[in-house]
C-alpha cells in the first residue's frame, strides 16, 4: 500500500525591492530598499525651477532605508509649511539626487531622474498640481492634490 504524499506548504519570500542611483557623475550616490512612502511629480515652483522643467519626479523614502555615499551640496529654500527644504546636488557636476537632511530628517525624498533603473519609478500622485505649468503634461490616473496631501 502506497503512502499519500504530504503536500508541504511554502512560501516564497519576495525580497524587498532596491533602488539605486546617484548624480551624472557618480560621485554623489544612495541606495534605498523596500516601498517607497510616496511616488510622484511635484510641480511647484521650487521644484520647477530646481529641475529646468516642469516638475521634478520623486520618491519618498524613510531615513532608515536610505543610505548615501559621497560629498553632497546643499541648498535650502523655505517649504511651504515654512520649515527648510533641503536640495542635495553633488559639488563636482551639479546633479540634483535627493532631499532632506541626512541625519536629521526622518525621510528623504529622490529624484526619479537619478535612478540607476529608471522603470522602478510608478508614480502615484500629482502635488502642487495648482502650479502645473500648461505645457507640463501630467500623467493619467494619478492621484491630484493642489498643495500638499493632507
Amino acid at each position: 500500500m502506497a503512502v499519500p504524499k504530504r503536500e508541504i506548504a511554502t512560501t516564497m519570500s519576495k525580497s524587498p525591492t532596491r533602488y539605486s542611483g546617484g548624480c551624472l557623475c557618480g560621485r554623489l550616490r544612495y541606495e534605498a530598499e523596500g516601498d517607497p512612502l510616496l511616488s510622484g511629480h511635484c510641480y511647484c515652483s521650487d521644484c520647477r525651477k530646481a529641475s529646468g522643467s516642469g516638475f521634478i519626479p520623486f520618491m519618498g523614502f524613510a531615513s532608515t532605508a536610505m543610505r548615501f555615499s559621497g560629498e553632497a551640496r546643499q541648498f535650502r529654500s523655505t517649504s511651504f509649511r515654512g520649515s527648510d527644504a533641503v536640495r542635495n546636488f553633488c559639488p563636482a557636476c551639479g546633479g540634483l539626487v535627493f532631499g532632506g537632511e541626512v541625519g536629521k530628517d526622518v525621510s528623504h525624498t529622490i529624484y526619479a531622474g537619478s535612478l540607476d533603473d529608471p522603470s522602478l519609478f510608478h508614480p502615484t500622485i500629482a502635488i502642487f498640481a495648482r502650479n502645473r505649468p500648461d505645457w507640463a503634461v501630467m500623467p493619467l490616473g494619478l492621484t491630484v492634490f493642489d498643495t500638499l496631501p493632507a
